[in-house]
């Protein structure tokens, strides 16, 4: 019945990253071949939740740009990314992270928490979407996800073409990097919404007002106020997203 109710958008998003070295050799797509039939992909094959969102960077909150997580849900309290530039089979895998509820977040001790960013503004905002899910199925997935947290490594600057004048996105270098989320109107770039919208078929603004009544399902929670301050123009308050004031 939830396929009748219509599907939410998915365009294609291609990695712009060329990756240096030579083009693969047919010994080598040889090998590749008959790896896929005689040994397992159990692991990757069970990534079948996707996501797309925004992350900045924690220490570097104007590096901002678009995440595609492919998912494994674990249990009702955990599901685990992998993250990517892109959704096209050209796409290069970026990162990591782990998702968890609330309950499971509350037992960490608190030198832990430091890394794990709150997901009510990601929600609220409209800004997290499920590409291609049936309305009602991406509603009840995202209902599922308030109150949550993640604690994401980004392992490669390949995201939305950001490479630096040396091209190091080309390779993935240095040390991986903590995103945190978006938790004010203001925060992100809204050319970076748009352009993901325009290119994924997606309307962020709609997704943000059939998600109104998950408002009163958000509870307080850590890290809101993490990075306020961090943007230059003026952010405004999320309704439903509250900084927890005490643990």
């Amino acid at each position: 019945m939830l396929a009748l109710a219509g599907c939410t958008g998915m365009g294609e998003t291609r990695s712009s990253v060329e990756v240096p070295g030579e083009p693969a050799s047919a010994k080598a797509q040889l090998l590749e071949a008959g790896a896929s039939v005689m040994q397992t992909d159990t692991p990757p094959s069970q990534l079948d939740v996707y996501l797309v969102g925004f992350h900045p960077l924690k220490k570097e909150p104007l590096h901002q740009f678009e995440a595609h997580h492919f998912c494994d849900q674990v249990n009702d309290d955990f599901l685990q990314c992998a993250l990517y530039d892109g959704n096209t089979e050209d796409a290069k895998l970026n990162g990591i992270e782990y998702i968890i509820s609330e309950e499971l977040f509350e037992q960490l001790p608190e030198e832990e928490k430091q890394f794990w960013h709150p997901h009510n503004g990601e929600i609220l905002s409209g800004q997290l979407v499920a590409p291609n899910l049936p309305v009602a199925a991406e509603h009840e997935l995202m209902k599922s996800k308030i109150n949550s947290y993640g604690k994401t490594w980004h392992t490669w600057d390949t995201a939305h073409g950001a490479q630096s004048e040396g091209g190091e996105a080309s390779l993935p270098l240095g040390e991986p990097s903590l995103a945190w989320s978006f938790n004010r109107d203001g925060e992100a770039n809204p050319d970076l919404i748009e352009e993901r919208d325009q290119r994924m078929g997606i309307d962020t603004e709609q997704r943000r007002k059939a998600r109104q009544d998950l408002v009163p399902l958000a509870k307080p929670q850590s890290g809101i106020d993490t990075l306020q301050g961090e943007f230059p123009s003026p952010t405004q308050p999320i309704p439903g997203v509250e900084a927890k004031t005490s643990n």
